[in-house]
């Protein structure tokens, strides 16, 4: 794997491998890296891609300063496990290759109610700085493909907004992976392992919740929603919000539709931990 640290550098050696008529498939990260992102590059590789893949904490896209501080940073090990798992090409810049200008100079893009809702509601800003770090990275890399996780569906709905923004033809293709998860069936997260070894032990009750969700559409939303809140608040969690939404285009539902492919979506705090998952319902509709 050869490592860049710099944006022109990096950009005249993908200039060489698309002369050679290679797919450029990219998987932007933030390190502290787990099985879940290992999957995103196993996927790009089966797809027959040159993979490319970041690492770069993006300071615009914390609301809150106390996690960005926190974020962990595992450089050396994120180095191995991509190395191990074949990938061709790391992107490791700072901040200043990123944003040479300062991000307040950085193009803003309007993402519509995806950004006030859920995730937006609770981390403001949030996804005005993923709209514009990934915005830099696809002028980076040029890729063919990239290559997102399930876990962060409203994010994954945004880039998708962000491309068709980006490019009026031959979008890169938005490759939505499954989440990748733990035995107890808790999503794989950077911010697991800030989990005290108690903690640890009540996390998969929001994969309980999302199973519930699914599993009891014959009942009303509101029942169910009610249900998982008070079982997560016994447990010790302060949920964000427990939400049913249109699985193409995040519009939320306040009742089931059995001919609807929906998204059940969920974010609760775990003492300072905050965890976000979501689970596909009835994904053979349209």
């Amino acid at each position: 794997m050869v490592i860049f640290k710099t944006v022109a550098d990096i950009q005249a050696y993908i200039a060489k491998q698309k002369a050679e008529k290679k797919k450029i498939g990219f998987v932007p990260t933030m390190g502290a890296l787990h099985k879940g992102h290992i999957s995103l590059v196993e996927k790009a590789k089966q797809d027959g891609a040159f993979v490319v893949a970041s690492i770069f904490i993006n300071p615009t896209q914390f609301n809150d300063k106390e996690d960005f501080d926190k974020y962990p940073v595992t450089t050396g090990q994120d180095i191995l496990m991509l190395t191990e798992a074949g990938c061709d090409v790391l992107l490791l810049p700072s901040v200043a290759e990123m944003y040479p200008e300062g991000s307040a100079n950085m193009q803003s893009y309007n993402f519509g109610y995806l950004e006030t809702m859920l995730e937006g509601a609770h981390r403001p800003g949030h996804f005005k700085g993923v709209g514009q770090i990934v915005a830099r990275l696809l002028d980076i890399v040029k890729p063919d493909a990239m290559y997102m996780g399930q876990k962060d569906y409203q994010q994954c709905m945004v880039v998708t907004n962000l491309l068709s923004q980006l490019y009026r033809e031959q979008a890169p293709e938005m490759v939505i992976c499954p989440t990748t998860r733990e035995q107890d069936g808790l999503a794989m997260s950077s911010r697991n392992r800030r989990l005290t070894e108690p903690q640890r032990a009540l996390a998969g009750r929001l994969y309980q919740c999302l199973v519930s969700i699914q599993a009891k559409q014959s009942d009303k939303f509101s029942i169910v929603q009610k249900e998982c809140n008070d079982l997560l608040m016994e447990k010790g969690f302060d949920p964000d919000y427990i939400a049913l939404a249109d699985a193409n285009n995040l519009t939320l539902l306040e009742e089931y539709e059995p001919n609807r492919k929906m998204v059940a979506l969920i974010a609760a705090k775990l003492g300072n931990v905050r965890l976000i998952d979501n689970m596909i319902i009835n994904p053979d509709s349209n």
